[in-house]
């Protein structure tokens, strides 16, 4: 198996060393030949904007929207989620529309609002997830065929799955706690195992 993560902005360095960590190859994707013969792929969290911006001045826009269609899992984590949406509440950036999901850009306020809260995930055993979330998104719309994986305490959606695509509004990859990572590696083992 080999899962790529865009390398483009962004802690795609923490990823990989989860990813490494469970074994795993990991490919640094930078350019659309780069996801060729990938089995999922994780856009990290960082700058949204900034991160549109590239992804479309690299040409990865149609490639990685492409690699959805396949029904190849894709994960976005923070800023990953927001570019995963099908809508935004601001102009800019432009989502890339893969999941059925409205979003809210730092929902939570700036820097100095970043917070920690433990989650209760249903795909998961326990203990919760320790998530960390840092000027973060939150969903503010759910589609029919969207899974809410956790919510705050609020009531407000924070990881959600649609078939084969997985969007979180904190990092897993800051964390010791690889469950979300292996999660998305048994959706990428699923899909390229293909039917039985």
């Amino acid at each position: 198996m080999k899962i790529g993560v865009l390398a483009i902005q962004g802690d795609f360095i923490e990823h990989i060393a989860i990813l490494t960590k469970l074994g795993v190859n990991s490919q640094q994707v930078r350019l659309p030949e780069q996801l060729e013969d990938l089995d999922g792929l994780i856009i990290p969290g960082g700058e949204s904007t900034t991160l549109s911006r590239l992804m479309s001045m690299y040409h990865l826009r149609e490639p990685v929207a492409q690699m959805a269609q396949q029904h190849k899992p894709v994960w976005g984590t923070c800023a990953g989620m927001i570019m995963m949406a099908h809508e935004i509440t601001e102009e800019d950036p432009i989502p890339l529309q893969l999941m059925d999901i409205g979003v809210q850009r730092n929902a939570f306020g700036r820097q100095i609002d970043s917070f920690e809260q433990d989650l209760e995930i249903v795909r998961f055993n326990t203990p919760p997830f320790h998530a960390i979330f840092i000027r973060a998104p939150v969903i503010i719309r759910v589609g029919d065929e969207v899974q809410v994986l956790a919510d705050l305490p609020d009531g407000r959606p924070v990881a959600v799955q649609q078939g084969n695509l997985l969007a979180t509004s904190f990092h897993p990859e800051l964390t010791n706690d690889t469950r979300f990572h292996k999660y998305f590696l048994d959706l990428a083992a699923t899909q390229t195992a293909g039917p039985d």
